[in-house]
Protein backbone atom coordinates (compact mmCIF):
# COMPACT_ATOMS: atom_id res chain seq x y z
CA UNK A 1 0.00 0.00 0.00
CA UNK A 2 2.87 2.42 0.48
CA UNK A 3 4.03 1.93 -2.71
CA UNK A 4 0.65 2.38 -4.24
CA UNK A 5 0.44 6.04 -2.27
CA UNK A 6 3.75 6.99 -3.88
CA UNK A 7 3.21 10.54 -5.98
CA UNK A 8 5.24 8.99 -9.05
CA UNK A 9 3.01 5.38 -8.77
CA UNK A 10 -0.26 7.24 -8.70
CA UNK A 11 0.38 9.18 -11.76
CA UNK A 12 1.27 6.08 -13.65
CA UNK A 13 -1.84 4.53 -12.33
CA UNK A 14 -3.28 7.65 -13.56
CA UNK A 15 -1.66 7.02 -16.77
CA UNK A 16 -3.20 3.57 -17.03
CA UNK A 17 -6.87 5.22 -16.35
CA UNK A 18 -6.21 7.80 -18.67
CA UNK A 19 -5.05 4.95 -21.70
CA UNK A 20 -8.19 2.51 -20.79
CA UNK A 21 -10.55 5.38 -21.51
CA UNK A 22 -8.78 5.84 -24.49
CA UNK A 23 -8.24 9.88 -23.34
CA UNK A 24 -6.32 11.95 -26.19
CA UNK A 25 -3.66 13.32 -22.99
CA UNK A 26 -0.59 12.26 -24.32
CA UNK A 27 3.11 13.08 -24.23
CA UNK A 28 5.09 14.35 -26.79
CA UNK A 29 7.45 11.92 -28.21
CA UNK A 30 10.40 13.98 -27.83
CA UNK A 31 9.63 15.28 -24.18
CA UNK A 32 9.58 11.80 -23.10
CA UNK A 33 12.87 10.48 -24.91
CA UNK A 34 14.52 13.80 -22.44
CA UNK A 35 12.91 12.31 -20.00
CA UNK A 36 14.19 8.89 -20.03
CA UNK A 37 17.81 10.72 -20.67
CA UNK A 38 17.50 13.12 -17.84
CA UNK A 39 16.91 9.61 -15.15
CA UNK A 40 19.64 8.07 -17.32
CA UNK A 41 21.77 10.86 -16.26
CA UNK A 42 20.84 11.91 -12.84
CA UNK A 43 21.36 8.05 -11.90
CA UNK A 44 24.68 7.72 -13.44
CA UNK A 45 26.14 10.57 -11.43
CA UNK A 46 24.22 9.24 -8.45
CA UNK A 47 25.82 6.03 -8.90
CA UNK A 48 29.35 7.61 -9.60
CA UNK A 49 29.34 9.94 -6.91
CA UNK A 50 28.44 6.80 -4.54
CA UNK A 51 31.41 4.80 -6.35
CA UNK A 52 33.73 7.61 -5.42
CA UNK A 53 32.99 7.72 -1.96
CA UNK A 54 33.08 4.17 -1.60
CA UNK A 55 35.30 2.83 -3.98
CA UNK A 56 35.81 -0.74 -5.51
CA UNK A 57 35.31 -3.08 -2.76
CA UNK A 58 34.51 -6.72 -2.52
CA UNK A 59 30.72 -6.38 -2.74
CA UNK A 60 31.09 -4.44 -5.61
CA UNK A 61 32.81 -6.88 -7.49
CA UNK A 62 30.84 -9.54 -6.30
CA UNK A 63 27.66 -8.02 -7.31
CA UNK A 64 28.91 -6.71 -10.69
CA UNK A 65 29.70 -10.32 -11.44
CA UNK A 66 26.50 -11.81 -10.45
CA UNK A 67 24.38 -9.34 -12.66
CA UNK A 68 26.81 -10.62 -15.60
CA UNK A 69 25.83 -14.07 -14.28
CA UNK A 70 22.19 -13.24 -14.08
CA UNK A 71 22.28 -11.37 -17.70
CA UNK A 72 23.17 -15.07 -19.28
CA UNK A 73 21.43 -17.64 -17.07
CA UNK A 74 17.66 -15.85 -17.30
CA UNK A 75 17.70 -15.73 -20.91
CA UNK A 76 19.14 -19.54 -21.49
CA UNK A 77 16.50 -20.69 -18.89
CA UNK A 78 13.55 -18.90 -20.67
CA UNK A 79 14.53 -20.04 -24.14
CA UNK A 80 14.96 -23.80 -22.98
CA UNK A 81 11.43 -23.05 -21.48
CA UNK A 82 9.63 -21.29 -24.00
CA UNK A 83 11.24 -23.48 -27.10
CA UNK A 84 8.70 -25.85 -26.30
CA UNK A 85 5.84 -24.33 -26.93
CA UNK A 86 6.93 -21.18 -29.41
CA UNK A 87 9.16 -21.07 -32.77
CA UNK A 88 13.08 -21.03 -32.17
CA UNK A 89 12.73 -17.13 -33.56
CA UNK A 90 9.85 -16.39 -30.74
CA UNK A 91 11.49 -18.25 -28.41
CA UNK A 92 15.03 -16.32 -28.45
CA UNK A 93 12.69 -12.51 -28.80
CA UNK A 94 11.40 -13.33 -25.96
CA UNK A 95 14.12 -15.20 -23.80
CA UNK A 96 16.27 -11.47 -24.88
CA UNK A 97 13.43 -9.43 -23.61
CA UNK A 98 13.00 -11.09 -20.53
CA UNK A 99 16.58 -11.52 -19.97
CA UNK A 100 17.36 -7.86 -20.35
CA UNK A 101 16.26 -4.88 -17.98
CA UNK A 102 14.54 -2.36 -17.77
CA UNK A 103 15.99 0.72 -16.67
CA UNK A 104 12.63 3.08 -15.86
CA UNK A 105 11.58 0.08 -13.34
CA UNK A 106 15.39 0.15 -11.86
CA UNK A 107 14.91 3.31 -11.22
CA UNK A 108 11.67 3.48 -9.80
CA UNK A 109 12.92 1.03 -7.55
CA UNK A 110 16.09 2.84 -6.35
CA UNK A 111 13.53 5.78 -6.06
CA UNK A 112 11.60 3.34 -3.60
CA UNK A 113 14.36 2.55 -1.30
CA UNK A 114 15.73 6.14 -1.35
CA UNK A 115 11.84 7.01 0.07
CA UNK A 116 11.96 4.12 2.50
CA UNK A 117 15.58 5.08 3.49
CA UNK A 118 17.06 1.93 2.93
CA UNK A 119 20.94 1.63 2.01
CA UNK A 120 21.89 0.18 -1.33
CA UNK A 121 25.50 0.46 -3.25
CA UNK A 122 25.42 3.36 -6.01
CA UNK A 123 27.61 0.74 -8.02
CA UNK A 124 24.36 -1.10 -8.83
CA UNK A 125 23.81 1.56 -12.03
CA UNK A 126 26.54 -0.04 -13.50
CA UNK A 127 25.30 -3.56 -12.80
CA UNK A 128 22.30 -2.35 -14.67
CA UNK A 129 24.75 -1.14 -17.66
CA UNK A 130 26.46 -4.50 -17.47
CA UNK A 131 23.15 -6.97 -17.69
CA UNK A 132 22.05 -4.40 -20.67
CA UNK A 133 23.77 -6.04 -23.55
CA UNK A 134 24.38 -10.64 -23.40
CA UNK A 135 20.83 -11.11 -23.39
CA UNK A 136 20.62 -9.68 -27.14
CA UNK A 137 23.66 -11.36 -28.37
CA UNK A 138 22.11 -14.38 -27.05
CA UNK A 139 19.41 -13.74 -28.54
CA UNK A 140 20.94 -13.45 -32.18
CA UNK A 141 23.46 -16.49 -31.56
CA UNK A 142 19.82 -18.69 -31.04
CA UNK A 143 18.08 -17.53 -33.88
CA UNK A 144 21.51 -17.75 -35.89
CA UNK A 145 21.12 -21.75 -34.76
CA UNK A 146 17.58 -22.09 -35.86
CA UNK A 147 18.45 -20.73 -39.28
CA UNK A 148 20.69 -22.87 -39.74
CA UNK A 149 18.46 -26.19 -38.90
CA UNK A 150 16.17 -24.35 -41.46
CA UNK A 151 18.88 -23.98 -43.88
CA UNK A 152 17.74 -20.42 -44.39
CA UNK A 153 20.81 -17.82 -44.17
CA UNK A 154 22.61 -16.70 -41.24
CA UNK A 155 23.27 -13.44 -39.60
CA UNK A 156 26.84 -14.09 -38.83
CA UNK A 157 27.09 -12.72 -42.64
CA UNK A 158 26.25 -9.68 -43.75
CA UNK A 159 23.84 -10.70 -46.55
CA UNK A 160 21.45 -8.06 -48.60
CA UNK A 161 19.84 -5.32 -47.37
CA UNK A 162 16.27 -7.01 -46.49
CA UNK A 163 18.40 -10.36 -44.92
CA UNK A 164 18.60 -9.95 -40.72
CA UNK A 165 20.80 -7.58 -38.94
CA UNK A 166 24.07 -9.20 -39.10
CA UNK A 167 25.66 -9.82 -35.88
CA UNK A 168 28.89 -7.28 -36.33
CA UNK A 169 25.97 -4.43 -36.53
CA UNK A 170 23.52 -6.02 -33.50
CA UNK A 171 27.00 -5.82 -31.15
CA UNK A 172 27.23 -2.28 -32.45
CA UNK A 173 23.49 -1.25 -31.89
CA UNK A 174 23.90 -3.45 -28.37
CA UNK A 175 27.20 -1.66 -26.89
CA UNK A 176 26.88 1.83 -28.11
CA UNK A 177 23.55 2.48 -27.45
CA UNK A 178 22.51 5.81 -26.57
CA UNK A 179 20.91 6.19 -23.63
CA UNK A 180 23.28 3.08 -21.94
CA UNK A 181 26.95 5.40 -22.88
CA UNK A 182 24.67 8.11 -21.42
CA UNK A 183 24.55 6.18 -18.41
CA UNK A 184 28.06 4.75 -18.01
CA UNK A 185 29.60 8.63 -18.92
CA UNK A 186 27.44 10.04 -16.13
CA UNK A 187 28.93 7.28 -13.92
CA UNK A 188 32.31 8.43 -15.03
CA UNK A 189 31.59 12.16 -14.36
CA UNK A 190 30.60 11.17 -11.19
CA UNK A 191 33.55 9.20 -9.83
CA UNK A 192 35.73 11.73 -11.08
CA UNK A 193 34.44 14.81 -9.52
CA UNK A 194 33.42 12.77 -6.05
CA UNK A 195 31.59 15.50 -3.14
CA UNK A 196 32.54 18.67 -4.80
CA UNK A 197 30.23 17.90 -7.82
CA UNK A 198 27.69 15.94 -6.03
CA UNK A 199 27.30 19.57 -4.57
CA UNK A 200 27.18 21.20 -7.46
CA UNK A 201 25.13 18.72 -9.28
CA UNK A 202 22.29 18.18 -6.39
CA UNK A 203 19.77 20.91 -7.61
CA UNK A 204 19.59 19.39 -11.18
CA UNK A 205 20.48 15.16 -10.63
CA UNK A 206 18.33 14.99 -6.78
CA UNK A 207 16.02 17.71 -6.40
CA UNK A 208 14.33 17.62 -9.40
CA UNK A 209 14.23 13.40 -9.64
CA UNK A 210 10.98 12.41 -7.84
CA UNK A 211 8.93 15.61 -10.54
CA UNK A 212 10.87 14.17 -13.66
CA UNK A 213 9.84 10.09 -12.92
CA UNK A 214 6.53 10.96 -12.04
CA UNK A 215 5.92 12.71 -15.08
CA UNK A 216 7.74 9.88 -16.87
CA UNK A 217 5.27 7.25 -15.44
CA UNK A 218 2.41 8.59 -16.66
CA UNK A 219 3.76 8.64 -19.99
CA UNK A 220 4.46 4.89 -19.35
CA UNK A 221 1.17 4.23 -18.05
CA UNK A 222 0.15 5.80 -21.23
CA UNK A 223 1.59 3.97 -23.40
CA UNK A 224 1.47 0.59 -21.37
CA UNK A 225 -2.31 0.53 -21.49
CA UNK A 226 -2.24 1.38 -25.27
CA UNK A 227 -0.12 -1.94 -26.13
CA UNK A 228 -2.55 -3.89 -23.47
CA UNK A 229 -4.72 -4.62 -26.24
CA UNK A 230 -1.96 -6.60 -27.99
CA UNK A 231 -2.38 -9.61 -25.74
CA UNK A 232 -5.71 -10.48 -26.69
CA UNK A 233 -5.62 -13.64 -28.36
CA UNK A 234 -2.18 -14.59 -26.78
CA UNK A 235 -1.55 -18.27 -25.05
CA UNK A 236 -2.63 -18.88 -21.71
CA UNK A 237 1.49 -19.85 -21.25
CA UNK A 238 2.46 -16.48 -22.68
CA UNK A 239 0.48 -14.24 -20.34
CA UNK A 240 1.52 -16.90 -17.21
CA UNK A 241 4.77 -16.09 -18.13
CA UNK A 242 4.85 -12.40 -18.02
CA UNK A 243 4.17 -13.21 -14.49
CA UNK A 244 5.73 -16.18 -13.37
CA UNK A 245 9.24 -15.59 -15.19
CA UNK A 246 10.01 -12.32 -13.74
CA UNK A 247 8.88 -14.06 -9.93
CA UNK A 248 11.23 -16.81 -10.73
CA UNK A 249 14.01 -14.61 -12.14
CA UNK A 250 13.91 -12.63 -8.78
CA UNK A 251 13.61 -15.60 -6.92
CA UNK A 252 16.64 -16.55 -8.43
CA UNK A 253 18.64 -13.53 -8.17
CA UNK A 254 17.76 -13.69 -4.43
CA UNK A 255 18.96 -17.22 -4.19
CA UNK A 256 22.55 -16.25 -5.33
CA UNK A 257 22.28 -12.98 -3.38
CA UNK A 258 21.45 -15.08 -0.04
CA UNK A 259 24.61 -17.65 -1.33
CA UNK A 260 27.06 -14.80 -1.96
CA UNK A 261 26.62 -12.75 1.09
CA UNK A 262 24.97 -9.66 -0.83
CA UNK A 263 23.52 -6.80 1.29
CA UNK A 264 19.51 -6.15 1.27
CA UNK A 265 19.46 -3.32 -0.59
CA UNK A 266 21.56 -4.17 -3.57
CA UNK A 267 19.84 -8.07 -3.25
CA UNK A 268 16.58 -6.05 -3.87
CA UNK A 269 18.05 -4.13 -6.63
CA UNK A 270 19.28 -6.96 -8.66
CA UNK A 271 16.07 -9.30 -7.94
CA UNK A 272 14.39 -6.10 -9.86
CA UNK A 273 16.88 -6.29 -12.98
CA UNK A 274 16.19 -9.94 -12.90
CA UNK A 275 12.65 -9.81 -12.84
CA UNK A 276 12.36 -6.18 -15.57
CA UNK A 277 11.71 -6.78 -19.31
CA UNK A 278 13.39 -4.48 -22.00
CA UNK A 279 10.36 -2.54 -23.76
CA UNK A 280 12.75 0.04 -25.79
CA UNK A 281 15.85 -1.30 -26.43
CA UNK A 282 16.02 -4.94 -27.14
CA UNK A 283 12.71 -4.52 -29.11
CA UNK A 284 14.25 -2.65 -31.28
CA UNK A 285 17.30 -4.45 -31.99
CA UNK A 286 15.12 -7.59 -32.14
CA UNK A 287 12.45 -6.35 -34.03
CA UNK A 288 15.30 -5.92 -37.11
CA UNK A 289 17.91 -8.81 -36.00
CA UNK A 290 15.32 -11.20 -35.76
CA UNK A 291 12.40 -10.07 -38.07
CA UNK A 292 10.90 -13.57 -38.19
CA UNK A 293 9.54 -13.67 -34.59
CA UNK A 294 6.31 -11.64 -33.84
CA UNK A 295 6.77 -8.28 -32.11
CA UNK A 296 3.75 -8.31 -30.55
CA UNK A 297 4.70 -11.33 -28.22
CA UNK A 298 7.71 -9.72 -27.01
CA UNK A 299 6.69 -6.00 -26.89
CA UNK A 300 3.05 -6.88 -26.06
CA UNK A 301 4.55 -9.21 -22.98
CA UNK A 302 6.78 -6.81 -21.55
CA UNK A 303 4.59 -3.16 -21.62
CA UNK A 304 1.24 -4.62 -21.36
CA UNK A 305 1.91 -6.83 -18.77
CA UNK A 306 5.70 -7.44 -16.68
CA UNK A 307 5.93 -3.58 -16.41
CA UNK A 308 3.11 -2.83 -14.85
CA UNK A 309 3.36 -5.60 -12.71
CA UNK A 310 6.74 -5.36 -11.33
CA UNK A 311 5.95 -1.08 -10.93
CA UNK A 312 2.60 -1.46 -9.08
CA UNK A 313 2.77 -5.06 -7.31
CA UNK A 314 7.28 -6.66 -7.90
CA UNK A 315 9.15 -3.79 -6.72
CA UNK A 316 7.42 -3.57 -2.97
CA UNK A 317 7.53 -7.42 -2.89
CA UNK A 318 11.04 -7.97 -4.05
CA UNK A 319 12.02 -5.54 -1.69
CA UNK A 320 10.21 -6.54 1.41
CA UNK A 321 11.57 -10.41 0.69
CA UNK A 322 15.11 -8.88 -0.20
CA UNK A 323 15.41 -7.21 3.75
CA UNK A 324 12.98 -10.23 4.98
CA UNK A 325 15.88 -12.91 4.33
CA UNK A 326 18.67 -10.96 4.06
CA UNK A 327 18.60 -7.87 6.49
CA UNK A 328 20.76 -8.55 9.46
Amino acid sequence: MHNLLDPAILFFVFGLLAGAVKSNLEIPPAISRFLSLYLLMALGLKGGFALAESGLTHEVTVSLGLAVLLAVVVPALGYWLLRRFLSGFDAAAIAATYGSVSAVTFITAVQALDTRGLAYGGHMAAAMALMESPAIIMAVLLANATRRRNGAPSTLLDGPVTAPLSLKHVLHEALTDGAQLLLIGAMVVGLLTGDAGEAVMKPFAADLFKGMLAFFLLDMGLLAAKHAGGLRGMSPWLLVYAIAGPLAHAMLALALCWLLGIEAGNAALLMVLAASASYIAVPAVIRHAIPEANPSLYFGMSLGMTFPFNILLGIPLYMGIAHRVLAP
